[in-house]
């Protein structure tokens, strides 16, 4: 069926508008499609290398109950270098830092804890990484020790992690019998965890002990 005057020159429009704005067209479909694919393949990454850390992290545990240290600290270590991005790699090298604690090498221990508190992908475990790193410290005592739990301490919290922050701040002049400034550090810790449902009983009674030592709440 022949086409009206009218609709040729709709026809004639849309193709001259095909041929000026083709390439940018289709640069952006392109564009579009690149997008949504760079999308879909990076959200395919991150599930599988979720799914072959979890084997991974299951190996370790599967190791430790056999009490295989070495290959659970290999396991530990593999994670750090092949799915950092993962959670299992910070819940890993948590657990290998005690590991190697309770086996007396504390700077395996530390080195651990320090990959945590720096490169672990989840501000949560970093901030663990930290208490834990500057506890560490803290046992270990020592000027230089000291002083490189002080720089921690030193750092932001965290949000949510405060109480914890202050509380371990009292530790730190606890060790060095700055009994009044330790007191001072619980208390406020004491008044967040207070405020706070998110912590268990737990810490609010370690916290206790803590401050009776110093003087008490009152």
């Amino acid at each position: 069926m022949p086409l009206d005057l009218e609709e040729q020159e709709q026809l004639d429009s849309l193709k001259a508008f095909w041929e000026k704005y083709r390439s940018l067209i289709m640069g952006v479909v392109t564009a579009v499609l690149f997008v949504f694919a760079a999308y879909n393949g990076w959200q395919w990454w991150k599930n599988s290398q979720a799914t072959e850390a979890g084997k991974l992290y299951e190996t370790m545990m599967s190791s430790i109950e056999k009490g295989n240290k070495a290959q659970s600290m290999q396991a530990a270590d593999d994670l750090q270098k092949q799915f950092a991005g993962t959670s299992y790699a910070p819940m890993a090298s948590l657990i290998a830092a005690k590991l190697a604690a309770d086996a007396g090498d504390a700077a395996k221990s530390q080195a651990y804890l320090r990959w945590v508190a720096e490169k672990a992908a989840n501000d949560g475990y970093q901030a663990l990484g930290k208490l834990r790193l500057a506890t560490a410290l803290m046992d270990e005592g020592g000027a230089k020790s000291l002083a490189e739990a002080d720089t921690i301490l030193k750092g932001k919290p965290t949000l949510g992690f405060e109480p914890l922050w202050l509380e371990r701040r009292g530790d730190w002049y606890l060790v060095q019998g700055k009994n009044a400034d330790a007191r001072t550090s619980y208390l406020q810790a004491w008044k967040l965890l207070e405020k706070s449902k998110e912590f268990p009983q737990e810490a609010r009674s370690l916290l206790k002990v803590k401050l009776d030592a110093v003087g008490g709440i009152e």
